[in-house]
C-alpha cells in the first residue's frame, strides 16, 4: 500500500474530495498509461483502479455514457430511480454530509457537504470504481436481483452465468495468499471481509468462516462507512450506511458489529 507506484497511482488517478474531481475519461486514461504496471496481468489483486478501467471501456465500447449505460441495462430496469453520479438539486436535502475523523485525534472533520459537494453536479469522469450515490432501498433492489440469479420482477437483468461470475470467488491461490496478506497488514481493515474473502467480478465472497459471516456471503464496504453484503443461503440481505469514513478504526468495527448482530439474530 506505501509502495512508489501505489502513491504514483494515487497521484495521477484518485480524485477524492481532498484532492479536487477528476478530469474527463480520456485524460484520466492519458495519466494512468504513463505509469509503469505494478504487477504483471494476472499475477496480483488490486483493488479499485481495474474497475475504474472497465467503466470507460463499457462507455466506449456502448458509444454512450457510462451512466446512460448502466441506466438503460441496470439502474432503469431495476427501478433504482435514486442511483447516480450525481444527486439533483431538488433531492439534495436527503444528502447528508461526509465526515472522515481525523486519524490522530479523532475529531470528525467534514469531508464533503451535500450542497456545493462532489455529489451535487455532474462529474466529467464517471468513475466505475465507486462513483454511484445511493439509497437502501436502490441498494436492496440491485441484491436481490443478484440473490435471484440475475432476474428482477420476471424480468431477466443479467444472465445466470454473469451473476455467478460476479458471486464466486475468482483468485488462484497465489492471488488470495497475496490479498490476504496486504490486509493482515492493514490495521483498520483487518476485521471482517478483508481478511476472510476472496474477490468475484467486482465484489468480495466469505471464502472461509472466521466470524459469524457464512461462506458464501458477497458484497463489499465502502470507504465512506458503508456495507452491503447478501447470503444466498438464508437468502438474506444487510445493507448499513453511515456518514463516517474509514478513517479510524470505529467505522471498520460498526460494520463488523453490524454484521455480527445480523446473523447471530438469523435463524439456521
Amino acid at each position: 500500500m506505501d509502495s512508489p507506484i501505489r502513491a504514483a497511482t494515487f497521484e495521477r488517478t484518485d480524485y477524492g474530495v481532498a484532492s479536487g474531481p477528476a478530469p474527463g475519461p480520456d485524460e484520466w486514461m492519458r495519466r494512468l498509461g504513463e505509469l509503469p504496471l505494478s504487477h504483471q496481468p494476472g499475477e496480483r489483486w488490486q483493488y479499485d483502479l481495474a474497475h475504474e478501467v472497465l467503466g470507460v471501456l463499457v462507455a466506449r465500447v456502448a458509444d454512450r455514457p457510462l451512466e446512460a449505460f448502466l441506466r438503460e441495462r441496470v439502474l432503469g430496469p431495476l427501478g433504482m430511480d435514486d442511483t447516480g453520479f450525481h444527486v439533483p438539486a431538488d433531492r439534495l436535502d436527503r444528502l447528508p454530509p461526509l465526515y472522515g475523523p481525523d486519524p490522530r485525534t479523532g475529531e470528525f472533520l467534514v469531508w464533503d457537504e451535500a450542497e456545493g459537494g462532489r455529489s451535487s453536479r455532474p462529474p466529467a469522469f464517471q468513475g466505475a470504481g465507486g462513483g454511484l450515490v445511493s439509497t437502501a432501498d436502490d441498494y436492496h433492489a440491485y441484491f436481490r436481483m443478484l440473490l435471484n440469479h440475475g432476474v428482477h420482477d420476471g424480468e431477466r437483468i443479467l444472465s445466470r452465468a454473469a451473476v455467478e461470475l460476479m458471486t464466486t470467488n475468482r483468485l488462484t491461490p497465489a492471488q488470495q495468499a497475496a490479498r490476504d496478506a496486504m490486509y493482515a497488514d492493514i490495521a483498520h481493515l483487518a476485521v471482517g471481509q478483508g481478511q476472510q474473502g476472496g474477490w468475484g467480478f467486482g465484489m468480495a465472497v466469505r471464502t472461509r468462516r472466521g466470524d459469524h459471516a457464512p461462506v458464501g456471503l458477497f458484497g463489499w464496504d465502502g470507504g465512506t462507512g458503508t456495507s452491503a453484503h447478501a447470503d444466498p443461503h438464508r437468502r438474506l440481505t444487510g445493507i448499513l450506511l453511515t456518514q463516517v469514513g474509514m478513517s479510524t478504526p470505529d467505522s471498520t468495527r460498526l460494520i463488523h458489529d453490524f454484521w455480527t448482530t445480523l446473523h447471530q439474530a438469523a435463524d439456521a
